[in-house]
């Protein structure tokens, strides 16, 4: 039997992460969360890269190939489309098909970051703000309509439909917030890696020796993973003059798919045994 002060105990009476089938089997509970991977380090550094990818694949299209930031939006929405039907048509988790997901988020997210504080001119705390209140609502209707927003039971294309939502302008954010540290604030690429990856550490030590809401935790360190993998491209692509290494980003994106399809083929996630 759990004891009061138990993973197990704190993880049900926690209110955003309660399931409301936590009454299920045990392997029934792992029927409902098996679309999605377990939440491991080399899921966050799969998840690094993905977010990285995000920015130079984006940047690829809008700047490189000048297609610009509304037209290259258009693009990635149709393939964010077809990559999230192809993730609800699944019956299970495939680790290719979500992670191709993660990544349509991810591209779309820095065109549609670029689009709404530079084309819209609304700036970066004007496009930052806007942002926060579409992810603040996304999380409350996922709430309202299903009692949490845990990752534990997303089978449902409705339960699909606001956790790719939410990942979206997850990403998107993240890739707003990104480019507000290093260009306005003063940090530049480097001064910016460092203080996402120093608040990523925060999360992890109240992850390992706190009892805050592991649901809390796990979506404040899926929204700073972008942020970083935004300041990490800019810096792998930007001229020098600009404090980045001027690679080439089709160089720089294909490195970065080969290296997570790399890690993936290494190290086979798995899906998910309970909640997150």
């Amino acid at each position: 039997m759990s004891q009061p002060g138990s993973p197990a105990n704190r993880a049900t009476s926690d209110p955003l992460t309660a399931n409301p089938l936590d009454n299920q089997t045990e392997d029934g509970l792992r029927d409902l969360i098996a679309k999605v991977p377990a939440v491991t380090v080399g899921f966050w550094v799969v998840k690094v890269l993905a977010t990285t990818l995000g920015e130079t694949g984006g940047d690829s299209l809008s700047m490189s190939m000048r297609l610009g930031y509304l037209v290259s939006t258009m693009i990635f929405a149709v393939v964010f489309v077809a990559a999230v039907i192809l993730q609800v048509r699944a019956t299970r988790f495939h680790q290719w098909v979500y992670w191709f997901t993660i990544v349509a988020t991810t591209t779309l997210g820095t065109t549609i970051a670029d689009y709404v504080d530079r084309s819209l001119g609304l700036g970066y705390p004007g496009g930052t703000t806007i942002l926060v209140i579409c992810l603040a609502c996304s999380f409350a209707l996922w709430y309202k309509a299903t009692g949490t927003i845990a990752v534990t039971s997303i089978q449902t294309p409705r339960t699909e439909a606001f956790y790719w939502l939410t990942i979206l302008f997850s990403q998107t954010l993240g890739t707003a917030l990104g480019d507000w540290t290093a260009d306005t604030i003063g940090l530049e690429y480097t001064g910016g890696a460092l203080l996402f990856t120093a608040l990523l550490a925060i999360l992890a030590a109240a992850y390992r020796w706190t009892r805050l809401s592991r649901t809390l935790l796990f979506w404040a360190a899926f929204v700073l993973t972008r942020p970083l993998g935004a300041v990490v491209g800019d810096f792998l692509d930007k001229p020098i003059a600009k404090g980045g290494l001027n690679l080439d980003r089709y160089a720089a994106s294909a490195a970065l798919l080969i290296a997570i399809v790399a890690i993936l083929f290494a190290r086979r996630q798995h899906p998910a045994t309970r909640p997150h």
